[in-house]
């Protein structure tokens, strides 16, 4: 049974909206009986069925920031697309909220797989996706387990698993480190037991970013908190729940 959600119906996008597709909110569930949210773009004066394409990232995104404007490039180019926010995230469903789990994200794509592949006009032998930046992991997940699959493209910058477990450019690539890491992390999972609530691990930097950050963090604050900042965005706001990426620590 799908769960209750209140849907934005005005465009929020962080992009301009193209003249050239129909866009609208669409809704299907995985098999974890969570239902999901995308946004649909079809080409405007189509003929037959169209190829289809999923698209899903960055992690900590939401469908309304690059996945969306993916999403809607790809559909002035001829293909029906879908962009959706994962599970616990964006206007999806899904409790405790800002959570990840590489199994129900995996999930995640191959329901919108199963969507895709019921609709009318979509030829269900033409089916890709497209994963981004940490979604990229997702996307080759689905991609080794889906043969309706029939193209993928994986647009991502490093191993998030690796960064999870070994720290940006393997920094805490030790065994002290990991082990103190899984301390901490289960530590908080005491915390937010007695607090009844889960405590966020903080998204980007707020601006301006201090000059001596990393290069590769003003570039995820200056998008996430600058010109693609969105009010549903984990990365925008608080970021994940804490102990939410410890399934990615090996």
């Amino acid at each position: 049974m799908k769960e209750e959600l209140n849907l934005v119906e005005e465009w929020d996008k962080t992009f301009p909206k193209s003249d050239k597709v129909n866009h609208k909110k669409v809704t299907f569930h995985n098999r974890y009986g969570i239902t999901l949210v995308a946004d649909m773009y079809v080409p405007k004066n189509y003929e037959g069925k169209l190829a289809a394409i999923s698209v899903c990232g960055p992690f900590g995104a939401v469908k309304e920031q690059a996945s969306g404007l993916y999403a809607q490039e790809l559909a002035e180019r001829g293909f029906l697309t879908i962009a959706f926010d994962p599970s616990f995230t964006g206007e999806s469903g899904g409790t405790p909220r800002y959570m990840a789990s590489p199994d129900i994200n995996t999930e995640d794509y191959q329901a919108s797989i199963d969507f895709l592949s019921t609709l009318p006009n979509v030829d269900p032998e033409r089916i890709g996706i497209v994963g981004i930046c940490g979604w990229g992991g997702m996307a080759l997940n689905v991609a080794a387990l889906d043969t309706r699959i029939k193209a993928s493209v994986i647009s991502t910058m490093y191993d998030m698993s690796r960064v999870n477990a070994n720290g940006y450019f393997d920094e805490s690539d030790n065994e002290n480190a990991r082990y103190g890491m899984k301390k901490n992390l289960n530590a908080q999972r005491i915390v937010d037991y007695e607090n009844g609530s889960y405590e966020l691990g903080g998204g980007c930097l707020d601006l301006p970013v201090p000059d001596d950050a990393p290069f590769y963090v003003k570039d995820y604050s200056e998008y996430y908190k600058g010109r693609a900042y969105h009010k549903r965005s984990l990365n925008s706001n608080g970021g994940w729940n804490k102990i939410g990426c410890m399934s990615f620590i090996n």
